[in-house]
C-alpha cells in the first residue's frame, strides 16, 4: 500500500485515536471494493499526490487532502448519486475527529466532483478537481489503459448504453469553461488532457453512428 494512504497520512489529518484508526481502516476498505478497476487505491493515491504538488494554491489544504480521501468512497456504478453518497459519508466519518467547519469544506467538496466546475473564486474547489481530473493528461497508453478501466467499471451496461453514457461525460468535460483551473496544471495538463479526450470522443461518436439505428431506452 503506498505511504500516501497509509494510516500516518491520515493521521495527519483526523488524528491517532481509536476512533480515527478505524474510520481510515474503513476508508481504506471501501477504495479497495473488487468490482474498482479505475476507482481504487491507486487513485485514491494519485490523487492525494497531486494534491500535495498542488496544496500551494488551496485555501486550506488539510480539507482538499480530506474530500480527496473521501471524494470516491462511494462508487457503485449502477447508482447517480455516488458523490451525494460519498459527501455524507465524510460528513458522517469525521464527526469528532476535526472542526465542524472543516467537515463542512470537505463535504462541499465532495459533493463538486459530481461536475469538475469550481467557481473562479474556488481556491480548495480547483486543487481537487485538478487532481481529480489529472489522468485526462497521462500518455495516450495511459488513457487508454483509464479508459478500458472505466468500460470495466460499467460491465452491467451494454455498448450502446455505454457509448452513449461516455459521450454525455466527454462532452460535459470539453464544455467546462477550463478543464483545469489552478495556474499550473493548466499550463502542464491543458493540452494533452483537450487531445486525449477528443480523440475518444471521435471514436465514440464513429461507433455510436455505426451501430443500431434505434439505441436502447436505457441509453439515455
Amino acid at each position: 500500500m503506498s505511504e500516501l494512504v497509509g494510516f500516518e497520512s491520515w493521521a495527519l489529518l483526523a488524528g491517532d485515536s481509536p476512533t480515527s484508526r478505524t474510520e481510515w481502516a474503513a476508508v481504506v476498505g471501501a477504495w479497495s471494493e473488487p468490482h474498482r478497476r479505475y476507482h481504487d487505491l491507486a487513485h485514491l493515491a494519485a490523487v492525494l499526490g497531486l494534491v500535495g504538488e498542488l496544496a500551494g494554491t488551496a485555501d486550506d489544504p488539510d480539507a482538499v487532502r480530506l474530500a480527496a480521501w473521501y471524494h470516491d468512497i462511494a462508487y457503485d456504478p449502477e447508482r447517480t448519486d455516488n458523490e451525494e453518497v460519498s459527501a455524507a459519508r465524510a460528513r458522517a466519518g469525521l464527526r469528532g475527529l476535526v472542526p465542524d467547519a472543516r467537515i463542512d469544506e470537505v463535504e462541499r467538496l465532495v459533493l463538486l466532483t459530481a461536475g469538475h466546475d469550481p467557481e473562479p473564486d474556488d481556491a480548495n474547489g480547483a486543487v481537487l478537481c485538478d487532481a481529480d481530473l489529472a489522468v485526462l493528461a497521462g500518455p495516450p497508453d495511459a488513457y487508454a489503459a483509464y479508459a478500458s478501466a472505466v468500460r470495466e467499471e460499467y460491465g452491467h451496461l451494454s455498448d450502446e448504453e455505454f457509448t452513449a453514457g461516455r459521450i454525455a461525460v466527454l462532452e460535459h468535460l470539453l464544455a467546462l469553461p477550463a478543464l483545469y483551473r489552478t495556474p499550473e496544471a493548466a499550463r502542464l495538463w491543458a493540452d494533452r488532457a483537450a487531445a486525449n479526450l477528443t480523440v475518444e470522443l471521435t471514436l465514440l461518436r464513429r461507433r455510436a453512428a455505426s451501430g443500431p439505428a434505434t439505441p436502447p431506452s436505457a441509453a439515455g
